[in-house]
C-alpha cells in the first residue's frame, strides 16, 4: 500500500555486487538461495567469464588449452539474479550509488568484490624483462617460452606483498621442475625461487618443511625473506630488496598487488593498501557498504577460498539486515591445495582467527587430493553457474 508519505515502499531490497569472483558468486548464490525472486541483486564484472586461480598454472603449463577454463557468467540461472557485463566507472559509497560504462545503478546494500589488480610498471624492468604468471594472459603467453626453455638460469619472484595464494609461486618451481624433466633439459637449468615471506606458508611450518623438503629434493634454490625490487633489462638481473643480483634467463613474477584505482579513489585504504572492513560483517566504515575478497584487508591470504568464505559473511549480514538477526562473524578458515609436481596434490587447511596466532593442518601430497581439487572446483561451477566442469584438455 501507499505509505503515510504518498510513497510506495520498494519491496525488493536492491543489491549491487560489483565483481564476479568467488565472493561475489558465493554471496549472490546464497542471497538468491534465501530470498529468490523477493531479492533484487545485480552482480555487475567487467568479463563474460569467470575461471578458477589454479586454472592458470593448468594453462602455463600445458594441461589445458586456456579457452577450455571459462565458466560463461551468461550460464548463470538465479532467481532475483541478474548478471551484467559492465565496466565500474564511479562509486559513491555514501549514496551506494555506482556509475558503469552503461548508466547508473543505486542499491540499499553495496558489495564491492572488485579484487585486486596487477601493476607490473610498479617494478621497474619487469615489463620490458620479465612475465607475471598471475593473470590469465600472463600464463597463457608464457606456455611457448616455457616450452622453449631448455638452459639457463629460471627465476620465481614475488615482487610486492601482500599476494594471491601464497604457494602458488612454490607450485611454479615444482612443475617447472617437472616440466624441464619431462623435456630432458633439466640438467642444463637452475630454478631459483625468491619470496619475501620467512617460508613458503608460515602459518603452517609442516607445510612449509613439505615445501622446502620438496625443493630440496630437486635442486630448486630457495631465497626466503627477500622482495625483488627491480630487473635490469641489459644485464638480465633481478635486484634484491638488500642488494643482491639474481641473473636468469627467464623471470617469472609474482606482480605488485593493488586495489583497482576506482576503490582506491574513494575508500581509505588500511597500511597494506587494501579496503578496511569488520570481520564481523565484512562492512567497511560506510553503513551498507560492503568489501569481500581480494580488495579487502581482514588479516588473511588473498584466495579464491577466503573470497567465497567471506561472501557467506557478507551475505549473512546483508540477509540478516533485511529481515533482523544477527550475523555470524567471519572465522578466517580455508583449505589450499598445493601442487607439488609428480601428479600429486598436497592440502593445508588454514585457521586464521579461532587461536591466539593462524594455524595450519598439513596433508601430504596424494592422488586422493588431486580428485578432491577437482571436486572443489566442479561443485563450485556447479553451484554458481548450474553446470559441470572439468579442467582437462
Amino acid at each position: 500500500g501507499v505509505g503515510g508519505d504518498g510513497r510506495i515502499p520498494r519491496v525488493q531490497p536492491r543489491v549491487l555486487v560489483l565483481g564476479a569472483g568467488f565472493g561475489g558468486l558465493e554471496l549472490a548464490t546464497l542471497l538468491s538461495d534465501e530470498f529468490g525472486d523477493g531479492l533484487d541483486l545485480t552482480l555487475i564484472d567487467g568479463s563474460d567469464s569467470f575461471f578458477f586461480g589454479f586454472s592458470k598454472l593448468d594453462v602455463m603449463f600445458g594441461r589445458t588449452a586456456p579457452e577450455a577454463v571459462h565458466l560463461e557468467y551468461r550460464d548463470i540461472v538465479k532467481p532475483g539474479v541478474r548478471v551484467l557485463r559492465e565496466t565500474v566507472v564511479s562509486i559513491d559509497p555514501a549514496a551506494k550509488r555506482v556509475t558503469t560504462g552503461a548508466g547508473v545503478h543505486d542499491a540499499d546494500f553495496l558489495v564491492v568484490a572488485l579484487g585486486a589488480g596487477y601493476d607490473v610498471p610498479g617494478t621497474p624492468g619487469l615489463a620490458e624483462a620479465g612475465s607475471e604468471f598471475y593473470s590469465l594472459a600472463g600464463a597463457t603467453a608464457l606456455v611457448e617460452p616455457l616450452a622453449r626453455f631448455s638452459r639457463g638460469r629460471a627465476v620465481i619472484g614475488v615482487c610486492g606483498t601482500p599476494y594471491k595464494c601464497p604457494p602458488a609461486p612454490s607450485e611454479t618451481a615444482l612443475l617447472l621442475h617437472d616440466l624441464l624433466t619431462s623435456s630432458g633439459v633439466r640438467g642444463a637449468c637452475e630454478i631459483d625461487f625468491v619470496i619475501p615471506l620467512p617460508s613458503p606458508v608460515p602459518p603452517s611450518p609442516e607445510t612449509s618443511q613439505a615445501l622446502l623438503a620438496a625443493f630440496a629434493e630437486r635442486d630448486i634454490g630457495f631465497h626466503p625473506g627477500r622482495l625483488v625490487t627491480h630487473l635490469e633489462p641489459g644485464r638480465r638481473v633481478a635486484v634484491l630488496d638488500d642488494g643482491t643480483e639474481m641473473p636468469f634467463d627467464l623471470f617469472l613474477a609474482v606482480p605488485r598487488h593493488r586495489v583497482p584505482d576506482v576503490v582506491a579513489a574513494v575508500f581509505d585504504l588500511a597500511s597494506d593498501g587494501f579496503v578496511p572492513v569488520s570481520p564481523a560483517t565484512m562492512e567497511t566504515r560506510f553503513p551498507g557498504v560492503y568489501a569481500i575478497g581480494d580488495v579487502c584487508s581482514v588479516g588473511v591470504p588473498k584466495a579464491g577460498v577466503f573470497a567465497e568464505g567471506q561472501g557467506r559473511v557478507a551475505a549473512v549480514a546483508i540477509a540478516s539486515a533485511i529481515r533482523g538477526g544477527t550475523p555470524s562473524g567471519y572465522d578466517g578458515r580455508g583449505s589450499c591445495y598445493i601442487e607439488f609436481g609428480a601428479g600429486r596434490v598436497g592440502r593445508v587447511d588454514i585457521d586464521f582467527f579461532s587461536g591466539p596466532r593462524p594455524t595450519g593442518r598439513y596433508w601430504a601430497p596424494s592422488l586422493d587430493l588431486v580428485g578432491e581439487k577437482q571436486d572443489f572446483g566442479s561443485s563450485r561451477a556447479a553451484r554458481w553457474f548450474g553446470r559441470a566442469w572439468s579442467p582437462e584438455r
